[in-house]
């Protein structure tokens, strides 16, 4: 119950912070893009400071979810990041959310409930032996490298999407090596242990990886494009690395059906969701008086 609590308070911390990130990022010009300038420009502005300080909230949460519980259960929990803010985003701007986004975060909590009852994750160890770091960082590296390749060769949203994938392997690893590093609080090494460990560094380096690549992602288009691959990337991801590298367990067989309309749910509803001006960090506009 620890791991669930904390995994809901970092998706709300999470969903908040992609919503003011967009809201800055989307004034910086294109020719800043996949530059440190972009970074610079980011710094300037107090929205998207507070949306750091909202990832800090989230980093130090999902470490708690994390170091409680498998990354299997954990990282899918955070596909409810965009329902969670779109239903504060309404509240703050006293707008009454439409029924296509009250069919979205249905869609996605449904979705999620699906998903996660038919997959039944579990089990695993708490900590990952170092040799299998060593595969595992190849096809990460390989894999991020060819979506970093490919996104230059496009713009707008198809360029938001890859990126938004590539920020989505990006945090799915970043996990990872948390989960790795927090361990070795619980091995007797106490915080020595901790901070002498490389995976303590590597998500270090990995979470500043992502976030410039999701910066760039917001920058390239429009949030529909980029959070639904980041939200669903994301999990899936995290889920991948769970079974690969802490042997965690999911049901499969027929199981398997359930869990793809769970996923479909999710992809749907985060399409949904992200389409509403509340997720750019924007207040729709007054309706018309007739």
């Amino acid at each position: 119950m620890i791991s669930v609590l904390f995994a809901v308070l970092t998706a709300i911390s999470n969903g908040s912070a992609s919503v003011l990130q967009r809201r800055a990022a989307s004034t910086v010009p294109d020719a800043e893009a996949m530059h440190l300038s972009l970074i610079r420009h980011l710094l300037r502005k107090k929205v998207w400071l507070a949306g750091i300080g909202l990832v800090i909230v989230a980093a130090v949460c999902q470490a708690v979810a994390l170091a409680t519980g498998p990354i299997a259960v954990v990282q899918p929990i955070f596909v409810i990041e965009l329902p969670a803010t779109l239903l504060i985003a309404s509240c703050a701007f006293r707008v009454r959310l439409s029924r296509s986004a009250w069919l979205g975060v249905a869609a996605v909590t449904c979705g999620l409930a699906v998903g996660m009852a038919a997959a039944a994750p579990g089990g695993g160890s708490e900590s990952v032996p170092g040799y299998a770091w060593i595969p595992a960082l190849i096809i990460t590296g390989i894999f991020e490298a060819t979506l970093i390749i490919w996104s230059r060769r496009l713009r707008g949203n198809a360029r938001a999407a890859l990126l938004g994938l590539a920020a989505a392997c990006g945090y799915a690893l970043t996990a990872a090596l948390m989960k790795d590093a927090v361990s070795r609080l619980d091995s007797g090494g106490g915080v020595l242990a901790l901070v002498t460990a490389w995976q303590f560094y590597g998500t270090a380096v990995a979470g500043v990886g992502a976030l410039f690549l999701l910066q760039n992602a917001l920058q390239a288009g429009a949030l529909v494009a980029s959070q639904p691959m980041l939200t669903l990337g994301d999990a899936l991801i995290s889920i991948t690395y769970g079974v690969t590298l802490f042997g965690e367990s999911l049901r499969a067989g027929w199981w398997l059906l359930p869990e793809l309309i769970g996923v479909a749910l999710i992809a749907a509803g985060c399409v949904e969701l992200a389409r509403s001006p509340l997720m750019a960090g924007a207040k729709p506009p007054p309706p018309r008086v007739r």
